[in-house]
């Protein structure tokens, strides 16, 4: 916080403070509304070990552990935007662009059609890990393929291009196996597609958290390599940037980030695009601000959009990620005519 002014650290605390508060409203409400009492009540019983009653089974084992998902999905995909926008250089960049996303969601989709037949099964962890495999899985492809030959290296452009292949590749992918599946299968690759964090639980936070902590740590000490980067890769080396080190650190804490939140709740867009460039708009481009700021901001953007989610057709639910992408497509279109994007 030290490199910080006292107007950057005015903007964390305040966002500090908003996210505490939709984080607050996100335990409370949704198809059944919890009261403080019942809040108090729950925790007490949790402490000395007493059982609970239904209502606070329903706060304890599925409203609290969404919550949590909400701010440490939202803050995880949010720090991955600003390390993909940071490397490409680039602020229209969303952190899925080297095909970790749709690497996942064809790892999810594979398990769908094809988890009757699979020897290999893991209980409720099999499609989790399907996911996760799948994205990691399609962005090694990406940074092997668009690593040149004869010096070993991989550019900023070809990264981004053999990504937006792969990621055409694996989305047809999935529209393979969507139209080979038969109906409850292909429902489910539908809803996957679009997300949902009801299937939170405090193991999946339990690694959500532990993952978003550690890479946002590991991340804020490659903030500075990140904005010399800015600069030019030419300028960055003169400083003393070694760039294929940090591509490889970036790329693997961004495969973290999203392979991992993804694997546990779905793809959900716009958050890791719309969040950071938002902030780098109003705040400027240093990345040491962006990540904490972004990490706070994406949580708030997450957890709105759940309990928007859980409110508008209540008692049903919407997938989140028709509520991020209604939110983050209109935001996003008006940040590109402010910035004057379209020519």
């Amino acid at each position: 916080m030290k490199a910080f002014n006292n107007q950057n650290k005015a903007w964390l605390m305040t966002m500090l403070v908003l996210m505490v508060v939709t984080f607050v409203f996100s335990m409370k409400l949704g198809a059944i509304t919890i009261t403080w009492e019942e809040i108090q009540s729950t925790l007490s019983k949790w402490m000395s070990g007493q059982e609970m009653n239904l209502q606070e089974r329903i706060f304890f084992q599925i409203r609290l552990p969404r919550a949590l998902a909400g701010v440490f999905v939202g803050a995880s995909l949010a720090v991955a935007g600003v390390l993909m926008q940071a490397l490409f250089r680039n602020p229209i960049v969303e952190p899925g662009l080297i095909g970790t996303s749709s690497g996942a969601a064809f790892g999810a989709s594979l398990y769908f059609v094809l988890g009757a037949v699979m020897e290999f099964n893991a209980g409720e962890w099999t499609l989790p890990l399907a996911a996760c495999l799948g994205g990691t899985l399609s962005t090694v492809l990406v940074f092997l393929l668009a690593q040149n030959r004869s010096s070993g290296k991989s550019s900023v452009v070809a990264l981004l291009l053999t990504g937006i292949a792969i990621n055409a590749l694996f989305l047809s992918g999935v529209g393979l196996l969507s139209y080979l599946a038969r109906d409850p299968q292909a429902r489910s690759i539908i809803f996957w597609n679009l997300g949902t964090l009801s299937g939170a639980n405090w193991i999946s936070i339990s690694i959500i958290g532990a993952i978003t902590l550690i890479c946002l740590l590991v991340a804020l000490r490659y903030a500075k390599p990140l904005n010399a980067l800015m600069m030019g890769e030419d300028e960055a080396v003169f400083l003393g940037v070694n760039l294929k080190k940090l591509q490889i650190i970036i790329i693997a804490l961004n495969v973290l980030l999203v392979a991992v939140a993804t694997a546990f709740v779905g793809v959900i867009s716009f958050v890791g695009l719309v969040v950071p460039h938002l902030l780098r708009l109003m705040k400027g481009s240093d990345n040491r601000f962006l990540l904490l700021g972004s990490a706070l901001l994406g949580a708030i953007m997450l957890s709105l959009s759940d309990l928007a989610s859980r409110l508008l057709l209540a008692p049903a639910e919407l997938p989140i990620g028709i509520v991020t992408s209604l939110v983050g497509v209109p935001v996003f279109i008006a940040l590109l005519r402010k910035k004057q994007y379209f020519f």
